[in-house]
């Protein structure tokens, strides 16, 4: 008899639906089929069975210019598991003089025992640790680690990696056996054009979009992708905002580069010239910025042929007064997206006609699971992780600061309302949020370390 059963759902797999049973055991998925036994029953009629959903791409507790963001690893990783997602994915950046491994350590140190929902780590390649000589000599050491996929940067400086330096870090993470996931934006010249803005004295958010055109982004992409060929690393593109580059992804896979692409709910979402060119337009700035109505169609439309693969949230919360700055250069970039994601694609995705529920699924939890090295997570299939969501198409939510448990106190999706809502989630087969509320631990969440296998590109 098993510990577990979850009764007569709609079970929601990337390769297709069917109704059902599905049994845990010992915190994996034991079997799934029909008439299974449990020592304990959870009756999901009239809902959907999920995979867990994973986040690849957040920013918890992230030191800033002296800030650090409204959200901790455990008010963060609560909020995330609220809105059905049992794994994130958060990032290490070594400061100068510091080894990988030590800050490694130091950054799971941080989330450790304070964490509501597994996590894992990106290794952060900055300047100075690409242009050192013996700078990429722990590559291969945080890959064995369990922290195989590097974040680099084509702008911010102190970030920021020239043509040069961006080969030889993607060099020395291909021959290591990693994998890349990129910010990608021609970063001089951004620089450039923010000055003339301000010397022109330009000061009011939507210049933040004003001197970040769409060109720019889909240019460093095209340099990335070429220089990834280069190193034989696989590449990944982090929040893609514009229509430019997606087809600049496009493009590179139709030349056989191996690349993926993510976008986030604020690129498919909202707009530049209603959000950032409104009232409390600080409040949405992000970079990539946001962009046109246009291109929040074209990315669904991207997402639904494959052209991006992932919807993550680069999560970075910051509150109203910290947005609050003079200029718009001096403005801390990001908005809190963690709980409402995945409620989000299914509203504007599935219930619109835009997406399947397989695509969902693979979009929100299946894809990220594969190319990041999540072997255990992403699908409903004996042998993994008991990550479930069980997800009532007919919850209505109205999101609001007051209806969810993100810090930030304001949320860019405030007055929407959804149809469609996780009712409960087990994170490897523990009850951690029933009928909408959190019952789960802050030491629920554990480490994950992740082991890159060798998917096809396509």
């Amino acid at each position: 008899m098993y510990e577990l059963v979850i009764r007569n759902g709609i079970l929601v797999n990337a390769d297709g639906v069917t109704r059902g049973d599905l049994a845990v055991h010992h915190g994996q998925i034991a079997a799934v089929g029909t008439t299974l036994v449990g020592k304990r029953t959870i009756d999901a009629t009239d809902c959907y069975v999920l995979p867990g959903a994973i986040d690849p791409h957040v920013h918890l507790q992230m030191p800033l210019a002296g800030r650090v963001s409204a959200d901790s690893f455990a008010t963060g990783t609560v909020a995330a598991a609220c809105g059905g997602t049992t794994t994130v994915i958060d990032f290490v950046e070594p400061q100068v003089g510091q080894s990988m491994l030590e800050a490694l350590e130091q950054r799971r140190s941080e989330a450790t025992g304070q964490v509501a929902v597994d996590f894992g780590l990106h290794m952060t390649v900055p300047t100075w640790h690409a242009s050192q000589p013996d700078g990429l000599d722990e590559v291969a050491a945080a890959v064995a680690a369990g922290c195989p996929t590097f974040k680099m940067y084509q702008a911010y400086a102190g970030m920021m990696l020239d043509d040069v330096a961006l080969l030889r870090a993607l060099t020395a993470v291909g021959e290591a056996g990693g994998r890349t996931v990129l910010h990608s934006e021609t970063g001089p010249v951004l620089e450039y054009l923010r000055a003339e803005a301000l010397a022109e004295g330009h000061v009011e958010p939507i210049w933040h979009a004003y001197t970040r055109p769409a060109s720019l982004e889909a240019s460093a992409i095209y340099r990335a992708a070429e220089l990834a060929e280069l190193a034989s690393c696989p590449l990944y593109i982090f929040h893609v905002g514009c229509q430019e580059g997606v087809l600049e992804i496009l493009r590179a896979r139709q030349r056989r580069i191996d690349i993926w692409g993510e976008t986030c709910p604020q690129y498919l979402l909202l707009n530049a010239e209603e959000h950032l060119g409104g009232l409390n337009g600080e409040l949405f700035v992000c970079a990539p910025p946001l962009r046109s109505v246009e291109d929040n169609r074209m990315l669904w439309q991207a997402l639904a042929q494959d052209s991006l693969q992932v919807v993550s949230t680069d999560h970075c919360p910051w509150s109203v007064a910290e947005k609050a700055q003079p200029d718009f250069t001096q403005i801390p970039g990001g908005v809190p997206s963690i709980e409402a994601r995945l409620a989000l694609v299914h509203h504007f995705g599935v219930n619109q006609g835009l997406l399947t529920l397989e695509r969902w699924v693979q979009v929100c939890a299946t894809n990220a699971a594969r190319w990041m090295g999540l072997g255990r997570k992403g699908r409903l299939a004996p042998g993994c992780d008991a990550d479930l969501v069980i997800f009532d198409p007919q919850r209505v939510r109205y999101l609001a600061p007051d209806t969810l448990h993100e810090a930030a106190g304001w949320s860019p999706y405030e007055g929407i309302e959804v149809c469609g809502w996780p009712r409960t989630v087990l994170l490897r087969g523990k009850v951690i949020v029933e009928d909408e509320q959190y019952i789960g631990t802050q030491n629920d969440g554990q480490f994950v370390a992740r082991r890159l296998a060798t998917p096809p590109m396509f």
